[in-house]
């Protein structure tokens, strides 16, 4: 028989969910106990021979239906006809055939089978021989309690599976989160070496051309000076090569449309056509962007570019009303602040895993950054702060 397991996450099992055996053998033991009552009562009354068999056969039905519990319980069940054909009060044998059909139910069998077989037995005996001290009312009673025993059985079976049914599919659900959480920042990292891989082959392109005219600037007899120089352009471009090459295998498997591939490298220029294309999808923005004049760090401009993207995109599918973008320069720090209210309800298919603020995080870290994440009173505020040059803020 199958068994439950614990839950780490949501409320425990009830020790017969979790150990559903406990129930079966209960019912058992309640049945041996009524048996062995009613061998004493045999015994002590000097009852006549047919009725310490019709006693004995019940009994037998029980311990049959331990293995055999059709078999089992249709014998448990005549013992009560046979208890009663001999003049003797059924209602013992007849608690032991309930407690049988309970267990049998519990285990699997088909209630309304298994209940119209005993429920057909008790209400034959009574209207074929009688014998049901109280009459009419009590027979009534045993047909009921038939009808109680299988219903409970058959109650407790399906909750106790749908039990389970619910804790595998939040197991199901855990590791399909786990999964697509592995995805995404896999994906997220992967975008971030496509970004660091423009931003570094920009620069180190740069970096070869004035090489190369520093190299043609120099005298005649500069001789050494000039394998210097070549040697630095040499090197240049084995950090484009090598670049390229890691990229490259970070990229197996990966498919990028070409429209994305082509698309040119964010920078802090881009931050307008940026809000503009979430105000475009009916995210209404108070943007107040005052980008620096002087020299960013190309990877710091990536940065917040991502930032206020993701930032964005949060707003647009779990925010409502006006959503304020601030960036702003001073004393060689630049910050970014996005801030929007919580909406009751999503735009998006799904609630939000985090996964994206995750990426986030490790974008900022990768830049030497500092992020600040709020969601107090029904509002999200997004808040990172960043070195002009690239160096960790203080």
């Amino acid at each position: 028989m199958a068994k439950a397991h614990d839950s780490q996450d949501g409320p425990v099992a009830p020790l017969w969910v979790r150990r559903p055996e406990v129930l079966h053998r209960a019912a058992y033991a309640v049945a041996a106990l009524v048996f062995t009552g009613q061998i004493v009562a045999v015994i002590l009354r000097g009852s006549d021979w047919p009725t310490a068999l019709s006693v004995l056969l019940a009994g037998s039905g029980v311990a049959l239906s331990w293995r055999k519990p059709w078999a089992g319980l249709v014998v448990a069940s005549a013992a009560s006809f046979a208890v009663t054909a001999v003049g003797h009060d059924p209602l013992s044998v007849w608690m032991m055939a309930v407690l049988v059909l309970f267990s049998v139910t519990f285990r699997g069998l088909q209630p309304l089978v298994a209940t119209g077989v005993v429920a057909a037995f008790f209400l034959g005996a009574f209207m074929t021989l009688g014998g049901f001290r109280g009459g009419a009312v009590v027979g009534a009673a045993a047909v009921f309690s038939a009808m109680a025993g299988g219903a409970s059985g058959a109650a407790l079976r399906i909750h106790r599976e749908h039990w389970w049914t619910l804790e595998e599919r939040a197991e199901s659900a855990i590791a399909t989160r786990e999964i697509e959480a592995t995805r995404r920042v896999t994906e997220e990292r992967l975008r971030i070496a496509r970004d660091l891989h423009d931003v570094i082959g920009h620069q180190v392109a740069m970096l070869s051309m004035h090489l190369g005219a520093a190299e043609i600037g120099l005298p005649e007899d500069a001789e050494s000076s000039r394998q210097a120089l070549v040697s630095a352009r040499s090197s240049a471009r084995t950090v484009v090569v090598e670049t390229q090459r890691i990229l490259a295998l970070l990229r197996l498997g990966d498919d990028v449309r070409d429209d994305e591939a082509l698309r040119p490298v964010p920078a802090l220029s881009g931050l307008e056509a940026l809000v503009a294309s979430f105000e475009s999808i009916g995210l209404d923005i108070r943007p107040s962007l005052d980008i620096p004049a002087g020299f960013v760090e190309p990877s710091v401009g990536v940065t917040v570019y991502r930032v206020v993207q993701e930032a964005l995109t949060n707003a647009y599918r779990h925010g409502e009303g006006t959503a304020t973008v601030e960036v702003r320069e001073r004393d060689g720090t630049i910050s970014v602040t996005v801030e929007n209210r919580v909406a009751h309800s999503s735009r998006g298919a799904d609630p939000g895993s985090g996964l994206g603020l995750v990426g986030m995080r490790e974008r900022v870290e990768s830049s030497n950054g500092r992020l600040t994440i709020d969601g107090d009173d029904g509002r999200f505020r997004v808040h990172a702060e960043f070195s002009l040059l690239g160096a960790a803020v203080r």
